[in-house]
Order: C-alpha cells, then sequence, then structure tokens
C-alpha cells in the first residue's frame, strides 16, 4: 500500500482486477446480443393461434352507481335540530337528523295519564260489578243497575285499549323524531338544514353506500338473447380490462328510449361511484374460430398480414384477413393453422423469410 501526503491509496492491480471484472460482465451481457446481430437474426416474442369460441360485440356505456342510495324524508313535523354534515359517515340505524322532540314529550306524558285515568275507573267498575252482582244474587239490588254498570265496565275497558293504542303512536312518533339511516353509507347532500321547518314527508338528507357498487347500463333490445344472469362481460374502466358478472337484466324497456336496464356487479377493489364504465355485449351467439392476439396483426395501408415462425425459426409473412374480435384476440382466415407459432412482439420490421430468435421460447413447444 502507497501513501500520498499522509493519504493511502488501494494497489494499482486491484483496481485493474475490478475493471477488468466489470468489462467481463457486460460482454457476457451483450454476447448474446451481438451474436445474433452477425448472424442477422430478429429477436422476437411468439404466441400461438389456437381455436376458442369468440363473439361479436357492440361497446355500450355505463356508470359505477351504488346500490344503495336513498333521500331519507320525515316521518314527523317539527323543526330540524341538527343534520348530519356533508361527507359524514353514519353506521346503520345511527341518526343523520333529529327534529324538536318536546312537544312529542309532552303528548307521551298526556297518553299516560290518561291510561292510569281510565285504568282506575276500570278497577272501580270491576269492585262496583262484582258487588251489584253478590246483591242481585241475594235479590236485594236491581237488575237493571247491574246490567248499567256490566255496560260501563265494558265500555272502559274499550277505552282503554284506545288510549293504550294512542300511547304507542305517539311513542313510535317520539322515536321517529330522529331520523335513522337504513344502511350504512355517506351522507351526500343536505336537503334541509337545523332550524327549518320539516314536514312529514319532505325529504332532509340524501345517503349513498360507497362500497356495495355496480355498473349500470341500457342496452338495445337486439342484444338481450346474448345476455344471461350470471354470464361474464368484458369492462374498460380508465383504460384497465376488467370482467364484470351480469346481475340482472329489466326485462322492461324504457318508453322513451326503447332501451333495456342492464346491472352488473364488479369485481372486488376501491371504485368510485360516477366512473363511466365501456361494456362489451355480444351481438350474437359466441362460435369456435381460429384466433390470435390482435398485436400479431402487422397493418399496412392495403393489407393485413401477420408473421408464422416455421420449424427452423424462420419468419415466414402471411396475409390474412380477419373476423370477429373480443377481448385481446382476433380471428383470422389464410394459410394460419392452430398451433402455429406467430409473432406478437418485433414484427413490425421483420422480413420475410428472416431468421428470428425466439425470446419466450419456454412453453412454446
Amino acid at each position: 500500500m502507497r501513501h500520498i501526503k499522509g493519504k493511502y491509496t488501494k494497489p494499482i492491480n486491484f483496481r485493474l482486477t475490478s475493471m477488468f471484472g466489470v468489462l467481463m460482465v457486460v460482454l457476457l451481457v451483450a454476447l448474446p446480443v451481438i451474436t445474433q446481430a452477425r448472424r442477422g437474426e430478429k429477436p422476437v416474442v411468439v404466441a400461438v393461434a389456437e381455436l376458442q369460441e369468440l363473439a361479436p360485440i357492440n361497446w355500450y356505456t355505463g356508470t359505477v352507481i351504488s346500490r344503495e342510495q336513498a333521500k331519507l324524508a320525515a316521518e314527523v313535523s317539527g323543526r330540524l335540530l341538527w343534520v348530519a354534515e356533508v361527507g359524514a359517515e353514519i353506521e346503520k340505524g345511527a341518526t343523520v337528523a333529529h327534529i324538536d322532540d318536546a312537544l312529542m314529550e309532552e303528548d307521551l306524558a298526556e297518553r299516560k295519564a290518561d291510561i292510569v285515568r281510565i285504568e282506575a275507573r276500570l278497577g272501580f267498575l270491576k269492585k262496583e260489578a262484582s258487588r251489584l252482582q253478590r246483591l242481585a244474587n241475594q235479590n236485594n239490588a236491581a237488575q237493571s243497575q247491574l246490567e248499567k254498570t256490566t255496560s260501563e265496565l265494558a265500555s272502559a275497558r274499550g277505552e282503554l285499549k284506545a288510549a293504550q293504542a294512542r300511547e304507542r303512536r305517539t311513542a313510535l312518533q317520539l322515536e321517529r323524531t330522529s331520523l335513522k339511516a337504513p344502511f350504512s353509507g355517506v351522507v351526500t347532500e343536505r336537503l334541509l338544514r337545523a332550524g327549518e321547518w320539516a314536514d312529514d314527508g319532505s325529504a332532509v338528507v340524501s345517503m349513498t353506500d360507497p362500497v356495495l357498487l355496480e355498473v349500470q347500463s341500457w342496452v338495445s333490445v337486439s342484444v338481450l338473447p346474448f345476455i344471461k344472469i350470471r354470464s361474464t362481460l368484458q369492462l374498460k374502466i380508465q383504460g384497465k380490462t376488467y370482467q364484470g358478472t351480469v346481475r340482472t337484466l329489466v326485462p322492461v324497456g324504457d318508453q322513451r328510449s326503447r332501451l333495456y336496464e342492464l346491472r352488473i356487479e364488479l369485481p372486488r377493489r376501491q371504485w368510485n361511484v360516477g366512473e363511466g364504465v365501456r361494456i362489451a355485449v355480444p351481438t350474437a351467439l359466441a362460435r369456435e374460430v381460429l384466433s390470435v392476439p390482435r398485436d400479431a396483426l402487422v397493418i399496412r395501408r392495403n393489407s393485413i398480414s401477420l408473421y408464422k415462425i416455421d420449424s427452423n425459426n424462420m419468419a415466414r409473412r402471411v396475409s390474412i384477413s380477419t373476423g370477429i374480435a373480443s377481448g385481446a384476440f382476433i380471428e383470422v382466415h389464410g394459410d394460419v393453422q392452430a398451433g402455429d407459432r406467430v409473432v406478437v412482439r418485433g414484427g413490425e420490421r421483420l422480413r420475410d423469410g428472416q431468421q428470428v430468435t425466439i425470446q419466450n421460447q419456454e412453453g412454446m413447444q
């Protein structure tokens, strides 16, 4: 180890060894590419042409909606004391608004007092009827007086039932001064505010469940025979592709648009109410066709072709025509057979008869 002005440097031999090691790594990485370039081979990625069932499709627009959304209305009239803020998360059964219940409390107290009064009178009439019955058995009381007391007793019993019903109704009205959430969700709009008067039946807040979501769309009558409940449809949301399950198809068309409502279940992940969706809806029955990935097509102004790879790893250009397209696959007609390897990456600059190197060789045999 050499010292220079109080410092030390690593041996020159160590530096040379490090540089030589880096150079060897670069050469090892670049050697296959250099070898391919010298031989004129083109690196490509291939897929296998295969028979599969495809159906022609039309794209319809849809929207992510909540399966639970409602405007909650007051069930009793009164002045609002409190209303939940917009954006508040409310659990099922929790209060979203409260109406002044002071008068209801007084009404309930009055109903209870009526019941106490009628029960007292009913107790007196029962005793009086029992006493008169004993006297009548001894021929010491007029039969008419007993009959009158018996009639009053029956009337008191009816009055008690009516008073108890009024008490229950008032108690229910008092309970309904607190407006409860019928499901867990978020307050999306306040239609009335604290201090305002709410009439019986007037909407107070709007709520939406941001978790239980689905897609709503409207489709034409021509595609109804090709949509089945629980079948799978392709969805595109924000440029990404997903699979959705048909939950229901309402068999009654809108009178103006003549379209039918379609509801589709979404796969589990985070969605937002109001997101736009494109839905691939079949327009005919699926049939078995020879298909290749769309990326295999080489489209020119006057022709459509693809490159298939023979047993010698040589690219052969094949002119084709296309048919049904569904998702990432498309039907092809031409000199292509099921099991042929077709180029899906790297075909843009290929020449007919050019030797290639398959990058995804494993699994292609």
